[in-house]
This record gives structure tokens, sequence and C-alpha cells, in this order.
């Protein structure tokens, strides 16, 4: 059964952010307000936001390719530099939209392991280099839609998760593989709260992941991916909520079992496993059906699969959506 799609204008403004921090009152009125002050203009108004998002300009990556799944509208327009780096959700470093670029200026992602574990070949930790460079970089410009119901499009560089699954060869009995994001509350002070239990965790159906829209992002606009963006590494699956895209990997984990992941966990109601984005089904407590563009006036209308039906739809076939959602 659907739930009943609202206007825009019927949704309170306790909507736009989770319950666990709508009930902290003093945590509302913070992400509320700055939440707020992005919505109005696309970006945040602290300088030191906006500082971090131009130092991150000056670690150009070499050698990347265009990629060949840059799949946008017409109306698609990429969105600022800066605009991504000062209005986004990481909240190891904060609840605010800006808090992640204030409070990651300092994080260094350098030097940076990933151990690979469960039911695979190959396991085992290993340095940032080896896993990334024998891969060939590439830009996807994907669109991004927030399960908050704003979006960007966002000119990602990375590389195929599949080729990376294919290196460590994934048993008979691997179903799905989970993602896990650096445990460190002295370097990431988001992680003192209470807001989630940490360390961040998200999962993927194994065939998720080896779709090849699904990549393991390095960096961003040309460049190496900002701390408050997710460095070193990060998760990108366009056609779910921006949740599911996890930051700052250590650990990926091949399991049988559908793994246990932070949002489905603090609120199971509010956000499904899949979380494929949907227009047709609403959150519990907003619409779905339509979505404010950052740097737009107007809202539009969200597309299901975020765009990418023709791509990942095949993946769904006889799941009932409402449920499985």
């Amino acid at each position: 059964m659907l739930i009943k799609i609202r206007k825009a204008s019927d949704v309170p403004s306790s909507e736009i952010t989770p319950r666990s921090i709508y009930f902290d009152r003093r945590k509302f009125i913070k992400t509320a307000a700055l939440a707020g002050a992005g919505m109005a203009l696309g970006q945040a108004f602290l300088p030191e936001a906006a500082e971090a998002a131009e130092a991150a300009k000056e670690k150009p990556l070499k050698d990347y390719v265009k990629g060949a799944y840059n799949k946008l509208g017409p109306k698609d327009k990429i969105n600022k530099f800066k605009d991504i780096t000062t209005y986004n959700n990481f909240y190891e470093f904060g609840t605010g939209k800006d808090d992640p670029a204030r409070n990651a200026k300092f994080f260094d992602p350098k030097p940076w392991r990933i151990t690979v574990a469960g039911e695979a070949k190959t396991t085992g930790t290993f340095d940032y280099d080896d896993l990334v460079k024998p891969h060939k970089l590439e830009e996807r410009i994907y669109r991004m839609r927030c399960v908050e119901a704003w979006s960007m499009v966002i000119p990602w560089v990375g590389i195929p998760l599949a080729d990376v699954i294919k290196r460590f060869e994934p048993t008979g009995k691997a179903k799905y593989v989970a993602f896990e994001t650096l445990l460190d509350p002295k370097r990431m002070p988001g992680q003192r709260s209470s807001v989630l239990e940490w360390p961040y965790v998200e999962g993927l159906r194994l065939d998720e992941a080896m779709n090849p829209l699904a990549i393991l992002a390095v960096g961003l606009y040309g460049n190496e991916m900002p701390n408050q963006n997710g460095a070193p590494i990060r998760l990108v699956v366009p056609w779910k909520y921006g949740f599911k895209n996890i930051k700052s990997i250590v650990k990926m984990t091949f399991t049988e079992k559908q793994p246990a992941t932070a949002w489905n966990d603090a609120a199971a109601k509010e956000y499904g496993f899949y979380s494929n984005v949907n227009p047709a089904v609403d959150h519990p407590r907003w619409s779905q059906a339509t979505e404010r563009r950052i740097g737009d006036f107007f809202r539009r209308g969200t597309q299901m699969y975020n765009g990418y039906a023709e791509e990942v739809a095949s993946l769904y076939t006889g799941m009932d959506l409402t449920k499985n959602f």
C-alpha cells in the first residue's frame, strides 16, 4: 500500500532531519538553522567551510578518463564545487550541513588501509594504493538524491566496484558485501555523540555491488576526494538514497546474511536496507515525490531509481518495493 503523497508545502520543518536529532531539541535547533541557510542558497555561509572547499582544489588527480555512464538529462546541471563540499551529510564530523567542511579540515586520510574479510578467497589488509592503483580512474557524473529530498549532480572520479570485488574472488556463500567507516572519535568529533551506533556500516546485495554503475570514488571535480566528502575512498551507488553511499571506508566484508546497517538499525521503518530512490514510496515523515536541487529555486519531480531504472530495475524484478524499501 502506497503512502499518500503530500505537497511540498505540507512538509513541516521537523521532517528535514532524522527523528533522533529532531527530538533532541538543542541538536535540532542547530541542525535546522544550518540546513535552512543551505536550503535558501544551496551552500554554507561560514568562511571556514568555504576555505576548506577551496583548499581541496589543490590536490588534482592525474590520468583519469571520462567514464561511459555520464547519463544526464537536459535539466541536469553539475553543481558547483563549493556546493558539493560545503552542503553535505557526514555525521562523523557533525550533524549540520556545513559541519563536515569545518570539522574535517585537519583530518589526514594518509596513510590509509582497507581490510577485506569474510567469504572471499583473498582477504587481508591492503594499503590504499594497492587497492586503487591497479584500476583506471574514471570520471562519472551522477545525480545524487538525499533521503531528505534534496539533490545534486556530482562529477565523481573513481573505479568500478565490480572490478575491485572480482580481485578478491567472493566464494559461493557471499550474497552481500558490508562496508565500514573509520572509527576514530579523536579525529571524527561527530562520533563522540550518540546520533548513531558507531562505526557507520552500510551494505549491498552482491549483485547490486557488481552493477556497472556502482563505484568506489576517490575524487570529485578532478581532485582528490575532499575530507568532508569521504576521503580518501567512498561508495557511490547513484540509484539509492545518499546515506547508502558510505564514506571513508576502512573495511569490506563479504557475508552470507544481510548485514546490519547504521540507519536501518536506528530506524528500520524509516530507512530500509535497500533505500532505492522511489518517488511513489514516502518517507514516513515527508513525501519523496519531489526534490529540491541545490542551487535551484523550484522543486522538481523525483525519478524512479533516481533516473537509472534502465540500468538497475532488473535487480529488483518480482520484489514488492513498498515492503523492500
